[in-house]
């Protein structure tokens, strides 16, 4: 039985030492530490969009395995499974919405990938959303996590940085027929869940590979610590589905057939109903409900090649089809009621080309994305009868959004030690809407928009020593967001007790990143530290208008937001006595940007919105020598934040006031490998059952919450 050769990457061409090199093939061990325990993935194809070690790259970078997300962390969702990164915050507005915060950004300026294709359209609001959820974490082979600017390579929204999820597929080829099936199976009881998987893969010979899976999920009311304790109405299932096909043509060259459908069902924003808690004085909300259904369904058609006798030295093509909706129900106090929502239809198209050269290793190429949009609201009265139809619903409706990028990247060796990558890119973006309604007339109304943009990077790494333990590495990078449909034309909730109105005659934003920092590299010792400064121009921020609708603030857009943020992150690991590695993360940021305390003021600079507390964690873990039993122990530590925006003092229902207070986690985790086959893990989360709350989110964290999790194969 053999490993294919391109089991692994996406594309398999890099320049590494001055030649090509392959995917690295290994066995990997599931057992294996992931995001709280540091070390550098051999191979990481984002952040230069081929591959290429992570150690080389000459940005700040982190990986998650599947078994981290499945044996070792039991992660539920995507979004969990990046909590414990420096530099990474994870807000949750309910159970079933999750959004990273990315050196400071979340929502439309953080940039998510499933197999290189961007999962974010141009409905994606501002500040958190829970759309990272709709990516189901069993499906996931790795996250690879590129901080800071990448909207060269990648596009508008790649600001705080980009994930691109590699899902799953066949891993062994052999002759004959080949299959496997497999069985995955969580519990958590401060959840009340149960979350199961059943998937089957196999393979015809070195022809054609095949995994097809089945994910369902339910989860209870969740608990918190003492004294919140239960959470009445934050429960939520979820049903998906995937299926993957890979025929290779030869070793060098194959198409990937895959689908996807991610189906999370009612899933509430307790925070902002009467079944919500206050905690530390955040106020509870009067809606009697406020729920959210989700679909999301990808469908593409990918091919992979290396090796032509010809310029080109690899070639990556991808056609698909994403489909996202939304349905979300509000029951006023007064039992009135409205029904909006949205469906997006993304056909996307990018074409990269790989090219050695005299003068470095050239990737480029062109991506191009359309999004056709539906979008709709019902009213109704107290007694459930239709009494209107609104001209559109959270976005215009009839409305459409495309995006046009080429770009190219030279990833070059100056001299023994410097490698030096640089990059550009064109971007053309147009928005247009038949149905849009005028914020002040409650007329329809239309809209067209267009932008270009050219954006640049420069950034290097300085190999320290021959032997390769340490290197130097920064640069400069541009970064760009475009005003997309939800900036323009949102008429919707925004934060608690707003209604946010549409803006059309808004810039695109800039950002320039400067980052600076240190890697190194042992047999037993693996760290990063990094410092970073993101100066912010013409940043789309709310403002309010003075003006109540339906008993909610109207707040709208404006490009007022200048500014800057920047942090420090530290990451790094140590193995000692053979058995026993310590590890640990921390994080300091602060940020300050222009916004409006009130209508009647100017811009003022204040803390950037929901900016990330001074955290951090250590752990230790022990490995049994024959690699079957493993123990572990992790305490994190935030400080309170009470570094306060004028919009964060607003959102009362979710932060409370003078801030949200600091906390220590202690967590214990253990796996098995019953036999070959079988694994079994086991966690004691929160042991001390502490009631805390992460920064700007609706709900609390699980109090003392046991977690099992058996993962067969057979």
């Amino acid at each position: 039985m053999t490993k294919h050769p391109f089991t692994f990457t996406l594309l398999t061409i890099s320049l590494i030492n001055g030649s090509p090199a392959r995917a690295d093939t290994a066995k990997r061990d599931s057992l294996s530490p992931g995001t709280e325990f540091f070390e550098f993935a051999p191979i990481m194809i984002t952040g230069t969009r081929t591959d290429k070690p992570a150690f080389d790259l000459p940005y700040s970078t982190e990986r998650v395995t599947d078994g981290d997300i499945q044996n070792r962390r039991m992660s539920r969702t995507v979004p969990e499974a990046l909590s414990g990164m420096p530099g990474v915050m994870v807000q949750k507005t309910g159970h079933g919405q999750g959004s990273p915060f990315l050196r400071g950004f979340t929502g439309f300026r953080t940039l998510f990938l499933i197999d290189g294709i961007r999962l974010n359209n141009s409905v994606f609001r501002d500040g958190p959303n829970q759309y990272w959820n709709t990516v189901d974490p069993l499906t996931v082979r790795s996250l690879e996590v590129i901080k800071g600017p990448s909207s060269v390579l990648y596009g508008s929204d790649a600001v705080g940085g980009t994930v691109n999820a590699l899902t799953r597929g066949r891993d062994e080829y052999g002759d004959g027929f080949l299959w496997d099936r497999r069985v995955y199976y969580r519990f958590a009881d401060a959840e009340d869940s149960h979350t199961g998987r059943a998937e089957i893969s196999g393979s015809w010979d070195q022809r054609i590979g095949f995994l097809a899976g089945a994910s369902i999920k339910s989860y209870g009311d969740l608990e918190a610590g003492e004294p919140t304790g239960k959470q009445p109405m934050t429960g939520y299932d979820e049903q998906d589905a995937d299926l993957k096909l890979e025929y290779f043509l030869n070793p060098d060259h194959k198409f990937v057939l895959a689908h996807q459908r991610v189906d999370p069902d009612n899933a509430w924003r307790t925070h902002r109903t009467a079944f919500g808690k206050s905690f530390a004085g955040t106020q509870v909300g009067t809606d009697r409900e406020l729920s959210l259904d989700q679909y999301r369904e990808l469908t593409y058609l990918q091919y992979h090649g290396r090796n032509f006798d010809s310029f080109v030295d690899g070639a990556r093509v991808s056609v698909s089809y994403h489909l996202q909706s939304e349905d979300q129900l509000r029951v006023r106090n007064n039992l009135r009621s409205e029904r909006n929502g949205f469906d997006v239809g993304t056909t996307g198209f990018f074409a990269q080309l790989d090219s050695f050269s005299p003068v470095g290793f050239w990737t480029y190429g062109v991506e191009y994305y359309h999004d056709e949009v539906r979008s709709y609201q019902n009213n109704y009265n107290a007694a459930g009868r239709l009494t209107s139809k609104e001209i559109q619903g959270p976005v215009a409706d009839d409305a459409r959004y495309d995006t046009l990028g080429v770009f190219v990247q030279d990833d070059i060796r100056l001299i023994d030690s410097l490698d030096l990558v640089i990059g550009g890119r064109y971007n053309h973006i147009e928005a247009g809407a038949d149905r849009v309604k005028h914020p002040l007339t409650g007329r329809q109304t239309r809209l067209e928009r267009s932008w270009d943009n050219v954006l640049g990077t420069v950034r290097a790494t300085y190999h320290v020593d021959d032997a390769e333990h340490w290197h130097v590495f920064g640069g400069i990078s541009q970064g760009f967001r475009a005003p997309n449909l939800s900036d323009l034309t949102r008429f919707d909730i925004a934060r608690s007790g707003e209604l946010e109105t549409p803006a059309p005659n808004l810039r695109p934003e800039d950002f320039i990143a400067y980052e600076f920092g240190i890697k190194t590299q042992h047999e037993n010792f693996s760290s990063q530290i990094a410092y970073f400064y993101t100066d912010v121009e013409d940043m789309i921020v709310r403002k309010p208008t003075g003006r109540t609708v339906n008993g909610s603030r109207e707040v709208t857009k404006s490009n007022a937001g200048d500014g800057y943020i920047h942090g420090v992150e530290i990451a790094g690991s140590y193995r000692f006595l053979s058995q026993f590695t310590a590890f640990g993360a921390f994080t300091w940021m602060h940020g300050r940007i222009d916004g409006y305390p009130s209508a009647s003021s100017s811009p003022t600079e204040e803390y950037i919105d929901r900016l990330m507390p001074t955290m951090g964690n250590v752990g230790l873990r022990w490995d049994h020598p024959d690699g079957k039993l493993w123990a572990e122990g992790v305490v994190t530590v935030a400080e309170e934040q009470d570094r306060l925006s004028s919009s964060d003092r607003a959102d009362n229902q979710r932060i409370p006031p003078g801030g949200t207070p600091g906390y220590t986690v202690l967590t214990l985790r253990g796996g098995w490998q019953v036999y070959r086959d079988l694994k079994l893990s086991l966690a004691l989360e929160n042991v001390t059952d502490e009631d805390y709350r992460i920064h700007g989110s609706g709900l609390n964290e699980p109090g003392r919450n046991f977690v099992l999790a058996a993962d067969w194969k057979f």
